[in-house]
């Protein structure tokens, strides 16, 4: 990856959409030579995907709430089972085995309480092998992640 690798990559980044042409143009390159260097980043899996950016609260996702979370076991049969099951349940946006205290850190989207309420009691309580959560509701969102780009 050189210079122009990254250049490709903070125009997509800033917008996905952009053309080839408009890239090539920004960078000093022509739109076959950055449609060759994009095939090549997506080719070594530096690009895995492209997707929208979706605002959740004008989708009614009012809320965020992390939560932590502890199985009774930690075997590979029960957090293989535990991931499969928290990838089938589309409220859940980010989860994370970690270290620590807690097994899991789990960023969920919900309505509100009442629905958040719901999403435990039908689908999240419902996986076996869950020994303790705790949950916190986000008031602000100060900085949402994204690759650094040096």
């Amino acid at each position: 990856m050189d210079h122009l690798d990254i250049a490709i990559l903070r125009i997509l980044h800033a917008d996905s959409r952009t053309s080839l042409q408009d890239i090539g143009t920004q960078i000093g390159l022509s739109s076959t030579s950055c449609w060759g260097r994009i095939k090549k980043m997506q080719a070594l899996g530096v690009i895995k995907r492209y997707t929208i950016d979706l605002d959740a609260d004008k989708l009614g996702y009012r809320d965020s709430v992390i939560v932590q979370l502890t199985l009774e076991s930690h075997s590979d049969e029960t957090l293989y089972e535990f991931g499969r099951v928290l990838a089938t349940i589309p409220e859940i946006q980010e989860a994370y085995l970690v270290s620590g205290d807690y097994d899991y850190y789990i960023r969920i989207a919900v309505r509100d309480t009442r629905d958040y309420e719901r999403l435990l009691r039908e689908k999240l309580y419902k996986i076996p092998g869950i020994r303790h959560s705790q949950s916190h509701f986000v008031l602000r969102v100060l900085k949402e992640g994204s690759v650094p780009l040096d």
